[in-house]
């Protein structure tokens, strides 16, 4: 039983078309934190639930496992994962899977959930950017961005400096 009700809309199990077959609304960055409910709603559809799939970057740092309702469920995070999205698999890859689409968690209330609603429709075959309205400029410009800040970590940048590091201390 879920402590929090998760903000979540899904298709129906009819066939459908789309890339995503729902969405989710975290409260926060924080994939363990947010899963754990998740998982439980999730796992009424899907069974039980072996892997979660994230994109690197667009949460706080999560572990490889994280331990819910019992049972180790792998953490995969992913450099090319699609942005906005998550893959929960159960037991049966090819079966028991949902591409979620994420909204992100400061998103304006209105928005979220029209979005969710949207994303739920049987039939409804948006992308990821269309159901967020992220324009193919938009997109080209944040994915530079990132794909900056990534080559930055990778090469030793740090995102603190060692001067607010030490306030921080």
């Amino acid at each position: 039983m879920p402590a929090h009700t998760p903000r979540l809309r899904l298709k129906s199990k009819a066939p459908h078309g789309g890339y995503v077959d729902g969405a989710w609304w975290p409260r926060s960055d924080d994939l363990t934190h947010e899963l754990p409910d998740l998982l439980a709603v999730l796992s009424v559809r899907l069974g039980r639930i072996d892997r979660v799939s994230y994109r690197l970057n667009s949460w706080a740092n999560a572990p490889r496992k994280l331990t819910t309702g019992g049972r180790a469920v792998r953490l995969d995070g992913y450099r090319l994962q699609p942005r906005n999205t998550i893959e929960v698999r159960g037991l049966d890859d090819d079966r028991d899977r949902l591409i979620l689409l994420v909204i992100p968690p400061r998103t304006d209330p209105g928005d979220a959930h029209a979005t969710m609603m949207t994303a739920a429709q049987s039939g409804n075959a948006g992308t990821v950017d269309g159901l967020l309205m992220i324009s193919p400029r938009d997109r080209a410009t944040r994915t530079q961005a990132s794909n900056a800040q990534e080559r930055w970590e990778s090469e030793g940048g740090t995102t603190t400096s060692p001067r607010s590091q030490r306030a921080l201390a």
